[in-house]
């Protein structure tokens, strides 16, 4: 796995830093996170408290992906999450990869410049919160990592690449009183067997009894991984009790059967130095969930592989669009597989379109792209067309059956995955080594387990790009492409649609001249934000405009639109707020289908909202009246017509988001309406996320 790791200069002081902030705080465990120099990912640099296996599903961390580190860095705060329960409401994809009750907090390292963030873990008996000193203690850290930092960037550069995390020992500090033979004496003594694991999981001690116990001898398998060196406690079940006991520090327990069927307890007690374990007889069987497994049965995918490839899948669910597949694929899925090249094609009229890569030069690609899907060029087209990824360990195994192929880039191992949904084939997924890479039976399960949830996501995404051209094209469509000039009228107009659902709405705006004398100002706002509600959209529109004249007032407008949406019967609430101007008389007539008031600010800065008396929404009444409101037309005035995405908040309401919005009109600078309509848009917050779609029209009368 590839990382970006900790200052050239200066990791024995990072290290001691880090290892005296988990020994300060009580943590069992502690992570520094660094920002790599991208500013897109956050490497981890060192553990403390644990093994650098258990830390490879989080190891590299997209700084986009909602993490409690990445929020640190992000917001620049201190994040802290006081329970298991917590952590899945707030971050389930965290959760999915950290299964176990822990209390931890993630603080953002910040000095002359963002560095990352510090990461804390407790076991789930402590307090649930916080305390004024702790958060003191965790900031003087967090501070006193970023001076080491910076004093490191100042003797050489700060980041510099590594393999991996550093591990720190972390030690209890409780010394030895007893001579090492009493020690030794004093486990023998005790019944059944007794052995040691350290973070890393490996054997560091094995009493008589437990070699007895697991019919080994202690120098074979000294140093192992248990679940490595015999063979029946090779299951994922096993070893995820391991990982709980780490990592929650709490004491776990499970049965296992050694062939034929002696059932052994495992009794796990953790500190910050290890694990040590007490094995005991039983005569009862577990549950059948825990049920041996026979010696001959395949090697099963390791814990931290499946907790990897949970956190994978979870992530490759909440991708929407094409593009958002490729960039989680090079962020999260090659560093995942220690890959350095990603080639992600489409298959698309008998060929393979390229669609994203990375660590490939424009040149190779410009080749790629575009290749038959029969080609002999690359074994791409054939892993396509039979389903059955291909994997080549170095140069000379893949030039045995495709010679040119070596030659396209400087990559020595590869993987081809081909991306099949229900027997269709999508594409293909390649990944590239700089250097011979062997690929494990396990590995090729995970990479081929993990090619069919790349290729639905793909699948969807592409499916999701489709529907949101469509339907851009029909808001483009449906709304104006530009408002005419109007003399004596400045006009700037925004729509912005709704981030959930497909990117379209039923706002509208419009502006109709009326002669050299007069202009129809109309906004108005279609329940929903679907086809259905922009379909509709364009028909409240066209019939606004078709009964727009010189001489109809504002009530007629809307009373002849509400007639014929009326007549159609629509499932779907239609506000809509129409305003006449005549510069002759310097009026304007105003009336309003169950819209929200238009905001007026004066010369001198007084802003209020126009009463205007809402008649019924459109098309419910077919004879409904609609009131008239007359204002005078002052030089200098400025209108803002908007629809209710602009300011609703949940559990606010509506008349105070009305009066904040005032508010801000009447401080904003007006000097200029297009800066003037970017202020309010920004202070209203409806830039990021919004679940309605927000339309917003100024108009300002400016007479020649």
């Amino acid at each position: 796995m590839t990382s970006t790791g900790g200052p050239a200069t200066g990791s024995a002081e990072l290290d001691a830093v880090l290892a005296e902030t988990v020994r300060r705080t009580g943590a069992s465990i502690g992570a520094l996170y660094l920002l790599a120099p991208d500013g897109r990912l956050l490497h981890l640099d060192a553990l403390c408290g644990a093994g650098a296996e258990l830390a490879e599903p989080w190891e590299t961390v997209p700084l986009a992906v909602p993490a409690p580190v990445t929020d640190a860095v992000r917001d620049d705060r201190l994040v802290w999450v006081g329970s298991q329960e917590e952590m899945a409401r707030v971050y389930p994809r965290t959760a999915m990869v950290l299964p176990y009750p822990l209390v931890l907090v993630a603080a953002p390292v910040t000095g002359i410049r963002r560095w990352g963030a510090l990461l804390l873990m407790w076991p789930a008996d402590r307090p649930p919160y916080i305390t004024g000193r702790e958060r003191a203690n965790i900031e003087s850290s967090c501070r006193r990592v970023a001076r080491v930092l910076e004093e490191s960037a100042d003797r050489g550069p700060p980041l510099a690449p590594r393999g991996g995390p550093r591990v720190i020992p972390a030690g209890t500090g409780r010394p030895s009183t007893s001579p090492e033979t009493a020690v030794a004496d004093f486990v023998e003594r005790l019944p059944g067997g007794s052995c040691a694991l350290d973070l890393e999981g490996r054997f560091t001690f094995l009493s008589t009894g437990a070699c007895e116990l697991l019919g080994v001898e202690a120098g074979r398998v000294l140093g192992t991984l248990p679940w490595q060196s015999l063979r029946w406690l090779d299951d994922p079940t096993y070893e995820d009790r391991y990982r709980a006991s780490v990592i929650s520090r709490v004491p776990v327990a499970f049965t296992a059967c050694r062939p034929p069927d002696h059932w052994l307890e495992f009794h796990l007690y953790p500190d910050a130095s290890g694990i040590s374990v007490r094995i005991v007889r039983t005569s009862e069987a577990p549950p059948p969930a825990q049920g041996h497994r026979s010696a001959d049965t395949a090697s099963p995918t390791r814990a931290g592989r499946l907790y990897q490839l949970t956190h994978l899948a979870a992530a490759l669910t909440e991708v929407v669009g094409v593009q958002d597949v490729i960039d989680l694929v090079a962020d999260q899925i090659v560093p995942a597989f220690g890959a350095q090249g990603l080639v992600l094609s489409t298959a698309e009229g008998g060929r393979l379109r390229i669609t994203g890569h990375s660590g490939y030069s424009a040149r190779t690609i410009q080749r790629l792209d575009g290749l038959p899907l029969d080609t002999e060029l690359t074994p791409a087209g054939q892993a396509l067309s039979t389903g059955i990824p291909a994997f080549f360990a170095d140069r000379e195994e893949m030039r045995r059956l495709y010679p040119e192929a070596p030659r396209l880039s400087g990559a020595h191992a590869w993987a081809f995955l081909p991306l099949i949904v229900s027997g269709r084939p999508v594409g293909c997924c390649i990944l590239s080594y700089d250097h011979p890479h062997r690929f494990p039976a396990e590995e090729r399960a995970v990479m081929t387990s993990l090619a069919g949830l790349i290729a639905q996501a793909l699948d969807r995404a592409r499916l999701y790009d489709t529907k949101q051209e469509l339907a851009r094209g029909l808001q483009e469509a449906l709304l104006p492409r530009t408002l005419p000039e109007v003399a004596g009228l400045a006009v700037a107009a925004r729509y912005m649609p709704a981030t959930r659902g497909m990117d379209i709405g039923g706002d509208f705006y419009d502006l109709i001249r009326l002669g050299d004398t007069a202009a129809a100002a109309v906004i108005g706002d279609v329940q929903g934000h679907n086809v259905a509600a922009a379909a509709l959209m364009g028909q409240v529109r066209t019939a606004v405009r078709a009964r727009t004249t010189l001489e109809a007032p504002p009530d007629r407008v809307l009373a002849e639109t509400n007639r014929l949406l009326a007549d159609f019967g629509p499932d779907l609430f239609t506000s809509c707020l129409y305003a006449r101007l005549d510069f002759t008389r310097r009026t304007m007539t105003l009336a309003s289908a169950g819209h929200p008031p238009p905001l007026l600010r004066l010369p001198g800065g007084d802003t209020r909202p126009v009463a205007v008396p809402p008649g019924p929404l459109l098309g419910i009444v077919p004879d409904a009246v609609f009131p008239v409101t007359e204002i005078a037309l002052v030089p200098g005035m400025i209108l803002a017509f908007y629809t209710d995405g602009l300011i609703e908040r949940p559990g606010a309401d509506l008349d105070d988001c009305i009066a904040d919005l005032a508010r801000h009109l009447a401080r904003a600078d007006a000097r200029n309406l297009d800066s003037l309509i970017d202020d309010l848009v920004n202070e209203a917050g409806t830039t990021g996320q919004r679940a309605d779609d927000v339309a917003l029209l100024l108009l300002q009368h400016r007479p020649g």
